[in-house]
């Protein structure tokens, strides 16, 4: 408000809340020739004396959802080079890529479908890598910075063989989200597949890519499914047990002395030593068969007026 406040000494806190724009904001970046940064600022005006003010930065996030049909179809490269120069050809190397689709997110291994030829003379090399290409617009300029961000390498390919990327896969490590809608700032990415060859310039083939924030839907499910049987296994936990259970009775209070001497046998008579040694060695197992406790009920079936208390003796 526009009001002043006098305030005493000592510690006072004031909340304050903002609602973002309802239009969309860009994805927090920091680059190499400039940023994205948004800040959270609070000022002290006193009278008679300078302003005091602090900041601290905000994280924000723009949403990138890779379900869109744009994001998920396939991408298809393919490409053939000659490899020597004028009449010392030595034969083309032919490269063909494909990745599922176009979106990914952070974590995400992107697996490479391709195909190598090596119809040439000389030992080839098949990469792959994802490149960030960081744009920045400002006064009708532009400037452009490049790097690798992931890579992965496949075997040699002789001369005169091929080999085939059954779904190599390429992590994608933590990066910051593409940047697509932004006057200032561009930030994206490419799946580059790739052959070195010696004394030559690499075939490349390069797919665009697009980082995104919200995982496809093959993703979430899978994790989804695990997380819903996680709970159902775990569902023993919400059954309430009361907060003062009985105990169950003690055995000596359902068998009767009768009844436990008549199972217990006599201990067997003592065995002569020298019977002992000419006979076989058996262990003997002591036998106890008392008939199983009744079934427990809270209702007593020999009620009395008086409980009794009996001494219970140990003996060691």
């Amino acid at each position: 408000g526009e009001e002043s406040l006098v305030l005493s000494d000592g510690r006072h806190e004031f909340p304050f809340s903002f609602q973002l724009p309802q239009e969309p904001l860009v994805t927090s970046f920091t680059g190499k020739y400039g940023s994205i940064q948004y800040y959270v600022k609070a000022i002290l005006e006193r009278p008679a004396a300078p302003d005091q003010s602090v900041q601290t930065e905000l994280q924000v996030i723009s949403h990138i959802d890779v379900n869109s049909p744009a994001l998920l179809t396939p991408v298809l490269r393919s490409q053939e080079k000659m490899v020597g120069c004028w009449f010392f050809t030595s034969g083309p190397v032919s490269l063909s890529a494909k990745i599922e689709r176009k979106g990914y997110c952070n974590g995400e291994a992107i697996p490479i479908y391709a195909e190598i030829e090596n119809c040439s003379s000389r030992l080839i090399v098949p990469k792959a890598a994802i490149f960030q290409t960081q744009t920045y617009l400002a006064s009708g300029k532009t400037k452009s910075f490049r790097q690798m961000v992931a890579n992965v390498r496949g075997n040699h390919i002789a001369s005169g063989s091929t080999d085939t990327w059954n779904g190599k896969t390429l992590k994608i490590p933590p990066v910051s989200p593409s940047i697509l809608d932004c006057c200032i700032i561009r930030v994206e990415y490419s799946l580059a597949v790739y052959i070195h060859i010696p004394g030559a310039k690499k075939l490349m083939i390069e797919m665009p890519l697009v980082i995104g924030t919200i995982p496809c839907i093959s993703f979430s499910s899978r994790n989804s499914s695990m997380t819903s049987q996680f709970s159902v296994d775990m569902s023993w936990l919400a059954l309430t047990l009361p907060e003062h259970p009985e105990a169950p009775p003690n055995y000596a209070d359902v068998v009767s002395e009768e009844e436990f001497s008549r199972h217990v046998p006599a201990y067997p008579p003592p065995i002569d030593c020298e019977e002992q040694l000419c006979c076989p060695v058996f262990a003997y197992i002591q036998e106890f068969r008392f008939q199983p406790p009744p079934l427990y009920s809270e209702v007593d079936p020999h009620p009395t007026d008086v409980e009794e208390v009996q001494p219970v003796s140990f003996m060691l």
